[in-house]
């Protein structure tokens, strides 16, 4: 599955963009738009973008918990070798334990910076977006690649593909534009 990327300058190329994609049996649930006027989005049925589209929520989710991942390793070595508790010999549930509260710990931390951070794939159109430019994100299994790809080619003049993003599914992977 691959995410196009098209950029539109208004409310109603997007609306005729999106009515034309709904023709060519492409469903609502693959067609996202990111505005800075959510308003006028909801005012003509365009199914807006997510928090996990907008944010980047998973991206630094992940990179949380792989960092706790390695805190708590060296958190569970450090109480191993300097015998903390006192005892010589912890049960290894102590251990998993003290590894899972790092790790699950960077993972709520991680999200916590995510939620006030802009997606990193979505910053690359930040200036379009404020100026008031309308992004099309378009997910598109292989089969309808080509008929997408024929539906933005009549509007060629109206909208401009500016990415396309192979690995969508890996937050960690970054986009360029095109």
């Amino acid at each position: 599955m691959k995410c196009f990327y098209y950029l539109t300058s208004t409310l109603e190329n997007t609306r005729e963009i999106i009515d034309e994609l709904h023709k060519a049996g492409i469903d609502d649930w693959f067609i996202h738009v990111l505005s800075k006027d959510e308003a006028g989005l909801k005012k003509v049925k365009i199914h807006a973008s997510n928090y996990l589209e907008r944010l980047d929520i998973l991206r630094y989710g992940i990179l949380g918990a792989i960092t706790g991942l390695i805190i708590g390793m060296i958190a569970a070595a450090l109480v191993n070798s300097t015998n903390l508790f006192g005892q010589e010999d912890l049960p290894n549930v102590a251990y998993y334990a003290i590894i899972g509260f790092f790790t699950l710990f960077g993972t709520w931390e991680g999200g916590f910076i995510g939620i006030a951070t802009e997606n990193k794939k979505i910053s690359l159109f930040h200036d379009e977006l404020e100026a008031g430019s309308y992004l099309i994100l378009i997910y598109t299994k292989k089969v309808s690649e080509e008929m997408v790809k024929a539906v933005m080619e009549k509007r060629k003049k109206k909208v401009n593909l500016v990415a396309i993003d192979e690995s969508f599914y890996n937050p960690l992977v970054g986009l360029k534009r095109i």
